[in-house]
């Protein structure tokens, strides 16, 4: 069965924290804020009686079939999408592709904010840090900085993540070029409207953009690692 494939974020009752979900299914065994936040419900509506601890237990999963036959739902005792959004009044599902928006949106700035601050530090071959940067020495280093590991030279940055074609370029998705050598020998990060950020030989960390001479015909693609 699938399971803890879905992020959600929730609030709870009995606290201001903010909680995250971290599946589809919710089943006896399992623990954590969500399993919290669908006992208070249970509790709210009746069905169930223990404390609110986060755990799934077997009282609480037939809480859980009582409300479920109450509801004419399947009466497994398992928290499923449609027994989430009867109890909850919210689904999973949807929670899932708003937050995993919102993140990416959010990593990707931040990986630009990083980016954009390095602006004039001077080109070094073999660099990774703000005395000098090479092209995928200053690659490395922002995503670095941000908590994302990526390999150290842009012709192996070219095989993680996955391809993206040029139309569909979002911030924060690494560009590549053939530059020097075959395959890919030059990277940036992409910003927006066609500019991406890298390390220029000449002019150090710089903004160009994919429309320029020199870079329009040495444009090889891009990978989203985000």
């Amino acid at each position: 069965m699938l399971r803890k494939v879905v992020v959600a974020c929730i609030a709870f009752a009995f606290t201001s924290t903010v909680a995250y979900a971290s599946s589809i299914e919710f089943h006896e065994g399992d623990v954590g804020k969500d399993i919290a936040e669908i006992q208070v419900k249970l509790k709210e509506q009746g069905y169930y009686k223990s404390k609110v601890d986060g755990k799934f237990t077997h009282e609480m999963e037939e809480s859980v079939r009582k409300f479920q036959k109450i509801k004419n739902l399947k009466p497994d005792g398992i928290i499923g999408e449609k027994t989430y959004v009867a109890l909850i009044g919210r689904s999973l599902l949807w929670e899932k592709q708003i937050l995993s928006s919102n993140s990416s949106s959010s990593r990707a700035t931040k990986i630009v904010d990083t980016a954009m601050k390095l602006i004039g530090v001077p080109y070094q071959w073999g660099g990774v840090t703000p005395k000098g940067f090479d092209c995928s020495g200053f690659v490395w280093y922002v995503f670095d900085k941000n908590a994302i590991s990526l390999p150290r030279t842009a012709d192996v940055q070219y095989e993680v993540g996955k391809a993206v074609a040029r139309e569909n370029l979002q911030k924060g998705d690494l560009v590549f070029f053939t530059t020097y050598a075959p395959g890919a020998s030059h990277t940036g990060i992409y910003l927006e409207n066609g500019n991406f950020i890298q390390t220029s030989s000449s002019k150090g960390v710089m903004v160009s953009n994919l429309a320029d001479y020199y870079w329009k015909g040495k444009y090889l693609g891009a990978r989203r690692v985000l």
